[in-house]
Parts: structure tokens; sequence; C-alpha cells
């Protein structure tokens, strides 16, 4: 990944931003990076901003891929991206709410849902409407997304979400009162012993032992872990 004045280049896409109100970050490539694809011919990518996440899996897999976004500008962000791909073919971009998607497709079923939501549900807003739009659940509560989610999860799917520490724990609690499962979490650490950044959750309808696992971005020098290069080796212009 190389970044430019208004996005990122990676070895096989480029993810323009300008019009975006929630950049490319570095947790959001290790969910793009992480997520496991190979069992899923539908994909599903709630809240696709820039279209980062369905890019990236697009790189790995064949899946057909439908990334939905309610925010206009960050659809028109999204389409241009993908439409400047070479997955422009495998990728269609929805300009809707996550809820009357599911709503109007309710015979789809996805074998993967991905989703890296507005997480903000108790914090001060910020004057940028668009990025209140991002971070805050208004547009997006955890109960509307796994009400979507239940109902779109192939019976043998995995829906992957990245959220911070307490929010995690939140949705999980929201999801377990629902039938979805926890199976696999990443924990995230900038550092080793630093507290958790980010964590990503891999749920299914099915109760299994839960597996877990943490990443570390940077050594003590600041450099990349080599567990950070190899994830991100396939789309890091650096590595």
């Amino acid at each position: 990944m190389s970044k430019s004045i208004n996005g990122f280049q990676f070895k096989q896409f480029t993810v323009q931003q300008q019009n975006t109100a929630m950049k490319v970050t570095t947790d959001a490539c290790i969910l793009g990076a992480y997520t496991d694809v190979a069992e899923a011919k539908n994909i599903l990518d709630i809240g696709t901003g820039t279209g980062l996440l369905s890019l990236m899996l697009a790189q790995r897999t064949n899946a057909k891929i439908m990334a939905v976004e309610v925010d206009d500008k960050a659809y028109q962000q999204a389409l241009e991206n993908v439409q400047d791909s070479i997955f422009k073919e495998q990728i269609a971009v929805f300009h809707q709410s996550i809820q009357d998607f599911t709503e109007r497709n309710k015979g789809l079923s996805f074998e993967l849902i991905i989703s890296n939501p507005p997480f903000f549900q108790n914090h001060l807003k910020s004057q940028q409407e668009k990025r209140n739009t991002a971070l805050h659940t208004d547009t997006l509560s955890f109960e509307d997304l796994i009400a979507s989610v239940i109902q779109l999860l192939a019976p043998v799917g995995q829906f992957v979400v990245l959220l911070p520490a307490y929010e995690s724990s939140v949705l999980e609690i929201l999801a377990l009162e629902k039938g979805l499962y926890p199976q696999k979490k990443l924990l995230i650490r900038h550092r080793k012993e630093s507290k958790i950044l980010r964590i990503i959750t891999t749920f299914g309808l099915a109760k299994k032992e839960l597996a877990q696992e943490e990443l570390i971005i940077r050594n003590l020098d600041e450099s990349y872990t080599a567990q950070f290069e190899t994830l991100l080796k396939a789309y890091y212009l650096i590595f």
C-alpha cells in the first residue's frame, strides 16, 4: 500500500477516498486480509465505504460480492473505485441501507457477510455529518445489523465483523440472544502488551469452541511485525 494525496495504491487496485468521511485504516486492511473466503460463493459487504473490503476480498476469491452503502458520497466513491478496478465485473455496489437491502432481498443467501460498522453509541457527535454517519450507530444499530445478518446468512455461513473491544462485547451479547454464535476472534494490538485496538469476531449459526489468537502490528522499534507483513503481503506495496 502506498498513500497518495487522495487515496491508497495497493498491489492490484487503488482506493480513492477524498469524498468519504472514513478513510482507509490499518485495522480495516487487517479485516480484509484476515477474513476467510475459501467457502464463499456469495459475499455481502455491509457499509462498504470506499469499497476497500470488497476489493480486498475480490483479489482472493471468484465469489460474487454485493457491497451496500447508505451514504451518497461514499457510495459514489465506492462505485468509482470498483469501476476503476480489474474486479468491476465481480462487485455490485448498492446505494441503500442494509435494512432496505434486507427487506428487498429476502431470497438471497450469503456464505460470507463482512462489516466494519459504525460503533460509537454514547459519544459526543462531531459537526461533520458524513463522519457521524460513518462512526455512529444512528443509521445502523447493532440490533438492525444482527437482524439483517441472521436473515441473509447461509446456514453454514460466517459473519465477520471488526469493532473496538467494548463495542465488540455489546454486539456479542446481542448476537447470542438471537442465536448467532462467536466462533473465532482475532485480538489486534498495536504493540505487544498494549491495549486491544480492535477485535475481529467471526460468528456463525452453529455453536463451536471459540478459537482465539492475537495480531501484533508493530515491533518495539515501530517496524511491522513478521506476522503483520505475512498477512498484508499480498496487498501492501512495501512488502
